[in-house]
Formats: structure tokens, C-alpha cells, sequence
């Protein structure tokens, strides 16, 4: 009888202490899955295509002056014929409405670009105006629909890239082809990038963005 009382409680605890071992074991991989997914998303947020010609250069709006020095160097190595080059309406128009005159980023991309030697004729601003990434897809593969040869490069920061990618993957005719290229004098470090402050802001942003896009873009108005 004492024999039989006792080993009721064992047969309780075993169970027990089951649940516990397998709450812990869960907790370490969610854990570790964690910190991997941590301190290599800098390095999944980088993505390079293979280089080649195109149609045309874009530097994409953002990030002066590191794009603008990738897209001349590109030029100079005879990738494409034309850099071209995106503007945004903000903050533009508020400060128009003000009567303050605004010169957007693309002006100063234009004279990086005239200070490393690309000749004004090859450097064209598309339009219409873009409030965010995915307008500049939407406008630049609009106007490569109209060119014979309907494939672009598209330079931009690199943590950037990926989302880019995507974007253009969702938005662009398959017909028009991209070849995503991150700036090489891109400061961001994708092995330690929690370290800095701008780099920190860039990854939550991207992957942000890359959850937006995957989402299918509810949000849509803020670059």
C-alpha cells in the first residue's frame, strides 16, 4: 500500500519536469535563433547583383554623396551612356508654398556628378516627383518602357539594396531589368552596425520597410 502511494507523486513530477526541460530547450532556440537573426541582418540587408550594361545609371534619392560618386565611377567605366536621377516633392513644395526657394538633393547629385566629369548632357532628372522608395520604382521602370533597351542600374546605399530589390522585383514590368549595386564608399558596417547610431536607424528602417513591402504595401506615403 505505502509502495502504491508513493509512486504517485514520481508520477506526477515526471511530467513535470519534462515540461520544464522542453519550455527551456524552447526558450534557448528561440534565444540563439535570435542573436543569429541579430547580428547578421546586416549582411542579409546587403544584396549585389552581378555587373553589366544598361540603359542608364540611377542614383537613386538618398544618401549624398556616396550614391552619386558609385553611379560616376560606373559611368566612367562605360557601363551606360546616362546617369539618371530621381527628385523628391518634399520638403520642396512646403518651402515653395512659403516663398523659400529649396534646391533638391538631385541638384547637388547633378554637380557631383559634373565635378567627376560627366558631361551635363548625360545626366537627365526623371519625373514625376516620388515621396518614397517605391515611387522611384514605379517612375523609373515607367520611363524604361519607353527605351529600347530596358534595363537600368540602380545605385544605392547598402543597406538599401535589399529592399530595392524587392521592391522592384514587385513593381517593375519583367520585361524591364535591374542590376542592384550598393555604394562602395557606403560607411555602413554590416558585421557591427548596433554600434552606430545612423547604421542602428538604417537597419530598423530596411527591415521595416522590407515587412512593408512584404505585406503588400499598405503603407505607402513616407520614404
Amino acid at each position: 500500500m505505502a509502495t502504491s502511494q508513493n509512486s504517485a507523486p514520481a508520477a506526477v513530477v515526471a511530467p513535470r519536469s519534462r515540461r520544464r526541460f522542453f519550455l527551456a530547450a524552447a526558450a534557448f532556440l528561440f534565444l540563439t535563433l535570435a542573436l543569429v537573426a541579430f547580428f547578421g541582418v546586416g549582411r542579409w540587408l546587403v544584396v549585389e547583383d552581378p555587373i553589366g550594361n544598361a540603359r542608364a545609371i540611377v542614383v537613386l534619392n538618398g544618401g549624398m554623396p556616396v550614391r552619386a560618386l558609385e553611379a560616376a565611377e560606373l559611368y566612367r567605366q562605360g557601363y551606360a551612356p546616362e546617369i539618371w536621377l530621381t527628385r523628391t516633392s518634399e520638403p520642396g513644395e512646403s518651402l515653395k508654398s512659403m516663398g523659400i526657394p529649396f534646391e533638391g538633393e538631385e541638384v547637388y547629385s547633378a554637380r557631383v556628378l559634373i565635378h567627376l566629369g560627366v558631361p551635363v548632357g548625360a545626366i537627365h532628372v526623371l519625373e514625376p516627383t516620388i515621396v518614397n522608395t517605391a515611387d522611384e520604382m514605379r517612375v523609373i521602370s515607367q520611363t524604361l518602357q519607353r527605351e529600347k533597351d530596358r534595363s537600368v542600374i540602380l545605385v544605392t546605399s547598402k543597406p538599401h539594396t535589399r529592399r530595392v530589390r524587392l521592391l522592384w522585383r514587385k513593381l517593375a514590368p519583367r520585361y524591364c531589368r535591374a542590376i542592384v549595386r550598393p555604394a562602395t564608399d557606403d560607411p555602413f558596417d554590416v558585421r557591427h552596425w548596433w554600434r552606430s547610431t545612423g547604421d542602428a536607424l538604417d537597419v530598423v528602417r530596411e527591415v521595416l520597410g522590407i515587412m512593408n513591402a512584404w505585406a503588400g504595401l499598405p503603407l505607402t506615403r513616407n520614404r
